[in-house]
């Protein structure tokens, strides 16, 4: 697969990404599957993947600032309340 943005290749890898869920809440999601650019920092997320992360992200506590879920998408017991 190419990078829709310059072409270059995709490669299979793991990365941590921040998804903003309210005005006060963020949740990272450690070791998430993509397919990253070899050329930027472009990336996709496979469907599957991207249907677990619909799955998680209204479970999350919006009275939490800072939520992170890592690589199995269980939840880390660190939570930051702003």
């Amino acid at each position: 697969m190419k990078c829709r943005v310059c072409g270059s290749a995709l490669h299979a890898t793991t990365t941590d990404l921040p998804f903003k869920v309210s005005n006060r809440t963020i949740v990272i999601l450690k070791q998430l599957p993509v397919e990253q650019c070899d050329g930027r920092s472009e990336y996709l997320i496979a469907d599957a993947g991207f249907a677990r992360v619909e799955e998680l992200l209204p479970t999350v506590n919006a009275s939490v600032g800072l939520e992170i879920i890592n690589s199995r998408f269980d939840r880390v017991p660190f939570q930051c309340v702003v």
